[in-house]
This record gives C-alpha cells, structure tokens and sequence, in this order.
C-alpha cells in the first residue's frame, strides 16, 4: 500500500493540473445537480421496522385506507383570560372563525372545533383545535400557513391566549452555515499556529472545504432519491470537515518533515503520501467501517446518517492523498516555514537525528515527563475518566419532542397549556390498535378491552373506539396520568402490554400500542439494548486491525481500553449537560431531558473512528522508532517528538470545529456536536497523549510481543511506509529496510 501511495503521491505531483482540474470538473458536476435535483423529502413510513409500535403503525395505514399519518398538522391550544371560559360567546365566536378559516385553506385537509370534538377542559379554561394539512411540513409553503397564522392572530386579538402546537407552523431548522464557519475559523487559527505559515495553514482549509463541497452537493443531488434530511448533511458535514482539515494536515506535516531532511519536493510528496497517507487510508478505513457498521442497527435514519457521514469520510481520504499533493506541486515552497525557506531546502543531507534526534520540543518533554512517573499517571487518568463516567449509568434515552423546546417557541407554550388544562399525560396519548379479525364479536371485544385498559392505573381515560369501514379493527386512545417521557408512563405500556395474553384469550382479539410516546418508549429499548452489543463488536473490531497494524498483542487492548474509557466518560459529560443539566445554561441548553436515543449509538460509532486516527498516528511513529532499535522508553519520546504537536493540532481542531455546532438551534445536533468535542478532547489528550505512554512504559519490551505462529497468521501492513522509506530506490537506504527489523523478536 505504501509503494503503491508513493506513486499515486508523485504522479499527482507531476501532474497537478489535471488533478486540480478532475476535482473542479466534479465539484461543478454534483454542484449542478444539487441545484438541479428535486427538493429532499424523506419518506418517513417507518423509523424503525420490527418494534411494536411501528407494526401497529403500519396497521393503522393497512386497515384504514385514506388515513394520512405522514401530513402536517397543527394543534391550535386556546386559553381563556383569567377568570373566564373558552365557551363564552366571545371566545367561542373567535374560536369558530378560526376554525372555519383553516377548514376553507385548499392546503388543508380538514379543521376539527373542540366544541364539536369535545376538546375543551372540565374547567372550560382551555380548548384546542385540530388543523391538518394535505402536505409534509417541509412540503408547506409560506401561502399554504399564511391564513392559519393570520387566523390565529385574530384569535389572539379578540383576547384569548393562542399556541400552536404541532409540526405545520413549527420553525423548519434552517443550514445557515454559521457552525461550520465559526469551526474553520477556529481550525485556521490553530494551523496558523502549528505550522507559522499562511500557506500551509490555508491548503488543509481549502481541500477540506473542497471535500465539504463535494460530499454536500452529493447528498443534495440524491436527497429525493433517498430521502435524506437536512440532519443528514449536517452530520456528514461535521465529519467531513474535521476529518478533512485533520487528513489533510497529516499529509502537509509530513511533506514539511521530508523536506526539512532533505528531500526535493516531488519525492517529499511521495514519501509524505506512502506514509502519512498510508495512515491516512487506515484511520480512513476505521471511521468508514464504524459508521458503515451503523446500518446493522436496523434504523434507516441511523442507516442514511452514517452512510452519509462514511462518504464524507472516503472523499475526505481521496483528498488528501490526490488534491493535496497536487496542490503542493503547485506551490512546493509557500507551505515551507521560513526558516527553511531561508536556508534553504533542496537536496542536502537529511538533518542529524532525523529519526531519533536529540532535540528536544514539547511532545519529548511531555513523553518524559509521563514517563518517570508512569503508575501515578496511569492511575489519575482511570480514576477521572472513571468519574467522569459515572453519570453515564443513569443514561435516559428517549426522543424528546415539544417539552424539550425553549420556552420562547409557541410548540413549547401549547405543551405547558395542554398539561395545565388536561392533565401531563394528555401531551402523550396511547394509540391503541385492535385487531379484532379473530374474535366472534369484535365490537364486544374492542369494548373488553377498552374497558379493562381503562382500570389500568396509571390511566387517566379512554376514547370512543373508531372501527375501520370493514369492521374488524379498531382504534381508540388511553390518557396516561404521567407526561410523555416519565418512567411511570413506559411502565404503564409495559403494564397494559403484559395483559393482551389474557385478553387475547377471553375476546380472540389482540391489540398493539402506538403513538409517538409508545414510538419513543420502544426505539429508545431497541436502540439501549443495541449499544453493548455495536460497543462490543466495535471493540473487537479495534483489537483486530491494531494487532494487524502493530503486530502488537497488548497495544491493541490498551487502544480499546482507552477508547471505552473515553466514551463512557464523553456520555457521562452528555447525561450531565442535557439531562441533568449541569452548566447546560452556558451551552445554551433550555430545558434537560433524556438523550435522544440515537445520540449514545452515533457518538460510539464516531468516537471509534476518531480514537483510532489518534492512535494510530501517534503509536505508528513509536513503533517505527522501535524496530529501528530505540530501547522501547526512548521509541515513547520518539514518537511524541514526531507527531505529538501535529496530533495536538488536529485534536483541537476536531474539537474546534465540532464545537461549532453545539450553537445548533437541532437538539440532536447540538448533543451530537457536545458528545463528540468532550470526546475528542478525552481520547486524544488523556487516553492518546497520557494513558498511552504511561501504559507502554510499564510495559517495555512486552507491549510489542506478538507469539510467532500469530505473526505468521497475520498479513503484513505497513502502516508508516517503513520498507518504503528504507528501499534504495528513494534514497535512504537505511537498516530498516531489513524484513528482520520490522518486527522484534518476542520478548
């Protein structure tokens, strides 16, 4: 792979027009369908196939034809002034001008008065009316909510208090680009920093935007087709552009270093791209399985999200390794600092200690400081990641809805009207679904059923049973006295969900229980009984590829350890902020509540990918310096003389840019955006950068054991180029390039 990099290196190189010409060429090309492609809308029949309330769900469209669950609709709450009801004359004159507005609007598919509906309060204080429209609310243009709002303004200037709940008027989140700006900025500063030169501080920020570009027009173009969301591409976004920034900066450190030890710029490229690159493609290959892994979740969103996020991922890589040494071709020297600029850099003889040198900077220092004290290092790091981790075993998953919006948003008001009018419960209803093809006397047995679920406690009351037009189905809801996301509300679905066996027998009829609230209850189960599993296969995965990448028994299970300490302690900060709501003010966090369930699975998922590119670009390069024949303390401070500072630099700029996002108006984006910048600064500067060294210093010799019949098993990467930069043919003819030294003889 490495020969194979250092090929594809020079021939862009060499041919850096064509290269730079073939990325603008695609960039126009899925640019043009982006804008060309019909709007993105995303199906939205079924979240998650196989759970309770998605089946009944389906049943509800298979039983009753012309049902239109997928339509926009608005839950128009009415309160009357202090001390008077919603059914005086005034109040319910403007409540019935509302009402017969939004029925006439051609948008609309029909207008329920809560006077007809019996949707009034015992108290006659509140009131709601139910709007729905014929479209998707991402489909509903500005004329098709214009009158509805115009009505409700009317209602509101006639006296009474008016909030509209619902998805129809709801604010449709808008990519206004801010986050993705604030996080390049950031990521520029820091380059800006680590490298001391414009121009190599602007071509990570260029290619990665290019890579950007591409992905997004990409998601656009296909969106109808696949039905991706806007959440989609800002997911894939965050990636693409920290990774890209990241990848990118690898790929220029190492070109600065060949060249520094003498190397003229095409054969630079080369190495820098059989190297760095071969690292680059690795890391690559991680995140892309991690998030490619997500499909077997069985969620098509999570589906959509991580394959989405996985190409981001791949162009990110095709990036790096093709734009990237084009555009060094184009400018070999701008990227240089000035010192060598100065004193020049063409040919000359590779610096003294290029390998091991004696000089010291800030990564050897560190190195060596964790060093001489590695078992109080080792056990600081355990003992606050494991604190920090704590919180985690009280992680609540759900899919918070209008309770968790601020409450400045009217969807928010209509919540906290509703609950004072009928109860917490009534924000959450049960839909209750009978199947009654089975039973001598369906009506007798949807009235059984109905009856018994109604002196279920925790049940507020029952509806009226709605048949379908053959008879032999039934729906009707159950009002349950606690809110929504409580736990006395999933163990009442539990409870009443325990009882069908029974009722099953006595009317030949089942039931099955649905609604959004039985939908959150069962994705957040489905997905909180995923996660130890996708955690498990995750970490096996990370000890199979690190043990073929460093031919090392113990390093690997030192990664994974890490990585699962660092993901614990990432969720841990998550259920803190957004749940408890510790500091959640500073993040501009309004109202706690659980964890969107698929938040914990994605942030596994992602922070896997991540800790691997550290862990590889970090321990790769100590590992190089063991089998050149550093004694294994002195391979440690090699390796973070080498590559600490650019490790450091792409950490922060993760973290810069995925901070960037946590200003998000989307929950999950918001959470995500939190969960993955907390992680990254977890993995990289206390598992990566202290654990690591303090772990293979009380290790020694040992941490690169590997029995002979498994090294003989295992296929043979070379991750870092070793036998590329050691071959006659490019100039270093160095010792190790003997297939002896590439792997120590165990210990």
């Amino acid at each position: 792979m490495a020969t194979f990099l250092y090929r594809t290196g020079r021939a862009a190189f060499r041919r850096r027009w064509l290269v730079t010409l073939l990325w603008a060429v695609l960039l126009g090309a899925v640019g043009l369908g982006a804008v060309k492609a019909p709007a993105s809308s995303d199906d939205g029949t079924s979240f998650m196939p196989g759970i309770e309330a998605q089946q009944a769900f389906d049943l509800i469209g298979e039983r009753f034809p012309g049902t239109d669950a997928d339509g926009a609709g608005a839950r128009i709450v009415f309160v009357a002034p202090e001390g008077e009801k919603v059914t005086a004359s005034g109040s319910r004159a403007a409540i019935d001008a509302l009402v017969s507005k939004a029925a006439a609007e051609p948008a609309v598919a029909n207008a329920v008065s809560p006077f007809t509906a019996g949707a009034v309060s015992k108290d006659g204080s509140t009131a709601y009316a139910t709007v729905n429209f014929k479209e998707k609310a991402a489909d509903l243009t500005d004329t098709d909510k214009a009158a509805l709002e115009k009505a409700v303004g009317e209602a509101r200037a006639a006296g009474l208090t008016v909030e509209v709940g619902g998805d129809a008027l709801a604010e449709q989140p808008a990519a206004d680009g801010s986050a993705e700006a604030v996080g390049i900025a950031l990521a520029a500063v820091v380059l800006l920093i680590t490298f001391g030169s414009l121009a190599a501080a602007g071509l990570p920020l260029l290619t990665a935007v290019v890579g950007v570009g591409v992905s997004m027009a990409s998601v656009l173009a296909l969106g109808s087709t696949f039905g991706l969301s806007l959440t989609t591409g800002t997911l894939a976004t965050m990636l693409g552009l920290a990774v890209g920034i990241d990848y990118a900066l690898f790929v220029v450190s190492r070109y600065r270093e060949e060249r520094a030890n003498g190397h003229d710029a095409r054969e630079a490229v080369g190495l820098a791209a059989g190297t760095a690159g071969s690292a680059v493609v690795f890391a690559g290959l991680t995140v892309v399985i991690a998030l490619a892994g997500l499909s077997v979740i069985g969620v098509p969103m999570l589906t959509k999200m991580g394959l989405c996020a996985a190409g981001a991922v791949v162009v990110a890589v095709l990036v790096a390794l093709t734009l990237v040494p084009a555009l060094l071709g184009m400018w070999p020297n701008a990227v240089l600092s000035r010192g060598m600029r100065k004193h020049g850099h063409e040919g000359g003889r590779p610096a003294a200690g290029a390998l091991n040198g004696d000089a010291d900077n800030g990564g050897s220092r560190w190195a060596r400081f964790v060093l001489r004290r590695p078992v109080s290092v080792l056990v600081a790091c355990i003992a606050g990641l494991g604190i920090l981790a704590l919180p985690a075993t009280r992680l609540e998953m759900g899919m918070p809805g209008a309770e968790s919006k601020p409450v400045s948003s009217t969807e928010r008001r209509a919540y906290d009207a509703l609950a004072e009018g009928f109860g917490a419960g009534f924000n959450g209803p049960l839909t209750i679904v009978v199947d009654a093809e089975g039973a001598a006397d369906p009506k007798a047995a949807v009235r059984e059923m109905a009856k018994d679920i109604r002196a279920t406690s925790g049940v507020v009351s029952v509806s009226a049973a709605r048949f379908n037009p053959a008879g032999d189905t039934a729906l009707f809801s159950a009002v349950p006295t606690a809110g929504p996301n409580t736990e006395a509300t999933k163990d009442l679905v539990k409870t009443i969900r325990s009882e069908r066996a029974g009722l099953e027998r006595t009317t030949g009829a089942t039931f099955e229980i649905t609604g959004s609230t039985a939908m959150n209850i069962d994705i957040a189960e489905a997905l909180q009984n995923a996660l130890v599993p996708y955690l498990t296969v995750i970490v096996l995965l990370a000890l199979l590829l690190l043990l073929v990448v460093f031919r090392s028994v113990l390093v690997p299970v030192k990664a994974a350890f890490g990585f699962l300490l660092s993901v614990l302690a990432s969720l841990g900060a998550v259920v803190a902020v957004f749940q408890w709501g510790w500091g959640a003010g500073l993040l501009g966090v309004e109202q706690t509540g659980p964890i969107m369930s698929l938040m914990p699975i994605f942030l596994v998922g992602i922070v896997f990918g991540l800790a691997m590119d550290y862990e590889v670009f970090l321990v790769a390069r100590m590992r190089e310096a063991y089998v050149h024949g550093d004694p294994a303390p002195q391979a440690v401070v090699s390796g973070f003389r080498h590559s600490a500072r650019v490790v450091v630099a792409a950490a922060v700029i993760m973290i810069a840019v995925f901070s960037g996002f946590i200003a998000s108006g989307e929950s999950m984006i918001k959470t995500i955006g939190f969960g993955l910048a907390v992680a990254v600064l977890f993995d990289a500067f206390v598992v990566r950068m202290t654990l690591v060294p303090a772990v293979l210093a009380l290790l020694g010799d040992k941490a690169w054991w590997l029995p002979r019949w498994l090294d003989r098993l295992l296929p043979h990467v070379d991750v870092e180029g070793a036998m590329l930069t050691a071959s006659p043919e490019h100039g270093t003819g160095s010792a190790s390039g003997d297939p002896a030294r590439q792997t120590p003889a165990p210990v």
